[in-house]
């Protein structure tokens, strides 16, 4: 068992050790924060003196290929090794899927993003590398909010992405399903301050990992997509500025928003419906280069499922995340529509 962790760039640690590393090291760094390391791609950092009852989750590469989000946790945890980042939140970082980061794939032999909730053990069970490392995540985030400081704290946790294709709306969030709780005005004004003016409300219990902490653990959790895919390398960081600066700013000064929720800045989707690819014919009828978001009249053919057409149901009706290639049973896309924000309930 590795005990102690030495200068190594902690992203190239968990790179090389891609399904995981017999690895428990605590460290005291010099300003006093604890640096726990669980695992490859597992870090806890903990401040020496807490400001506020607060529990961060930072998570990223749930698929391999989507390294923007990749770029910016390596940064920011590098940032608070070496104390350039003063810590006053309690955080736990994941890069959840090293293997698929190393072949610059979405995943290895599954899709990571389908298997949390319990999802890895259903079925077959553990028959795949990715499932058993579902499963471990789950754990490790189990740990991380079981072993806060007593009392009443926040958790909430950014599960970050970037999307296969274009959108009409550059970063988004996924709002998932709440099981009956009221949205929070609090977390859309901080979606707003990670330059996430978008919100898609989910309309049911998923396998997703940031359902996973909602449902789980009450915690509010928040897919985000930040832009499209691109290789190390090709990012432009500039046009995550604002999502880094505000997430150093939930390490550094913990969850403040000041004034009222604009409103007027946001736009709302909600989930219409969820389409699964049920046969081995099944294809989209728009283009590889349609962007998230595109609308379609009532009536416009969206897929073909084995005979079976697909139409849309409504004017305006959106798709969302399309994937032909997706296994069978699996959602192929997602059919939205807007709302206007002021029929939101909030608190």
């Amino acid at each position: 068992m590795i005990t102690e962790f030495s200068e190594q760039n902690f992203l190239e640690f968990t790179r090389e050790n891609e399904w995981g590393a017999d690895i428990q090291v605590e460290q005291q760094l010099a300003n006093g924060v604890t640096m726990q390391i669980w695992d490859s791609g597992v870090v806890v950092f903990t401040p020496a003196t807490e400001t506020h009852a607060f529990d961060l989750v930072l998570s990223c590469a749930v698929h391999g290929d989507e390294t923007a989000p990749i770029e910016i946790c390596d940064e920011l945890i590098e940032s608070i090794r070496s104390g350039e980042l003063t810590l006053n939140s309690r955080v736990l970082f994941l890069i959840a899927n090293p293997a698929a980061i190393n072949i610059g794939k979405r995943f290895v032999e599954e899709n990571m993003n389908r298997l949390f909730s319990g999802a890895h053990s259903k079925g077959e069970g553990l028959v795949n590398r990715e499932r058993v490392r579902a499963k471990a995540i789950e754990g490790y985030v189990r740990q991380f909010f079981s072993t806060a400081p007593a009392g009443e704290r926040q958790r909430l946790h950014y599960d970050m992405h970037t999307a296969i294709r274009d959108s009409k709306h550059e970063k988004f969030a996924v709002y998932p399903y709440t099981n009956g709780a009221p949205y929070k005005k609090q977390q859309l004004q901080l979606l707003q301050l990670l330059d996430v003016p978008v919100v898609l409300l989910h309309d049911g219990p998923t396998t997703t990992f940031s359902y996973f902490s909602v449902n789980e653990f009450g915690a509010d959790a928040f897919t985000l997509e930040l832009g499209k895919v691109k290789p190390f390398g090709e990012n432009d960081m500039q046009r995550f500025a604002k999502t880094k600066q505000q997430l150093t700013r939930l390490l550094t000064v913990g969850p403040m928003v000041d004034g009222e929720l604009q409103a007027d800045a946001l736009q709302i989707y909600k989930v219409q419906r969820s389409i699964n690819r049920n046969h081995e014919n099944f294809r989209l009828h728009f283009p590889d280069n349609v962007a998230n978001f595109t609308p379609f009249n009532k009536g416009d053919v969206l897929a073909t499922d084995g005979e079976e057409p697909v139409h849309a149901n409504i004017d305006g009706e959106a798709v969302i995340f399309p994937n032909a290639n997706v296994a069978i049973g699996q959602r192929a896309l997602l059919t939205v529509m807007p709302i206007p924000a002021e029929q939101l309930p909030l608190v």
